[in-house]
């Protein structure tokens, strides 16, 4: 019985992800900013970097991977992840873990996991990331370190859409006391639909506590082209 069961439960499985949405992206940025720093040299301002990934859907279930080329860790980050998407209450939820995986064994220290959960309504999505791993990419004792993530995405017309974003990172006493400290980073740009699947978007990013985090968390001018399949 409990063989069969198992069966049932596998033969499900594949039959949903038969009927999986399947969608992909790849982009061009003039250069790359995560949660506002730099993942790249962080003595220029333009360092293009290649990105993309696809998505699985079935349902509110999905799994996805995304990747990038970085500056450190033999210049691949490789992002997997999964979760569930619904609606309740007139409010759009979205609850996952996200693996970040940087290839090579010097680099594993860089590897960090989180749990998150974000709300959405009407052209703004609140999201919390928790870092259950050990260590938050890199630094020690950086499990429950929070991200605090606020994003707008307003449509202003004739393909035109005006993205704004206000990030906080908070790390828990044991990174605070091996010199990690606390910064808001920032987003505001817009971005425009060439049509086929394209966009084109340019936005100024950054974030504060430059004195502490240096030139990584500088403001800087980004151009993206994104095509999206």
């Amino acid at each position: 019985m409990k063989k069969s069961l198992v069966v049932v439960a596998v033969l499900s499985l594949f039959a949903s992800m038969a009927q999986a949405d399947v969608t992909a992206n790849l982009s061009l940025t003039s250069k790359y900013k995560y949660r506002g720093q730099d993942q790249s040299d962080a003595e220029k301002d333009v360092l293009p970097a290649v990105q993309g990934g696809f998505d699985f859907s079935s349902g509110g279930l999905y799994l996805g991977n995304w990747n990038s080329s970085i500056g450190f860790a033999h210049g691949t980050e490789m992002d997997f992840y999964g979760g569930y998407k619904g609606e309740a209450g007139g409010l759009a939820y979205d609850v996952g873990v996200l693996q970040y995986y940087y290839p090579g064994t010097d680099a594993s220290v860089l590897n960090t996991t989180e749990l998150y959960g974000a709300v959405s309504f009407s052209i703004v999505t609140f999201k919390y990331s928790h870092t259950v791993s050990d260590e938050y990419f890199g630094i020690v004792d950086g499990q429950n370190t929070g991200y605090f993530d606020l994003t707008a995405n307003y449509d202003l017309g004739n393909g035109l859409t005006l993205n704004g974003h206000l990030g906080h990172t908070r790390f828990p006493s044991g990174a605070k006391d091996v010199g990690a400290v606390n910064y808001t980073d920032y987003k505001l740009g817009v971005t425009y639909d060439l049509g086929s699947g394209f966009s084109l978007g340019g936005a100024v990013v950054g974030a504060d506590k430059k004195d502490a985090w240096g030139d990584i968390n500088k403001a800087r001018a980004i151009v993206t082209l994104t095509k999206a399949m």
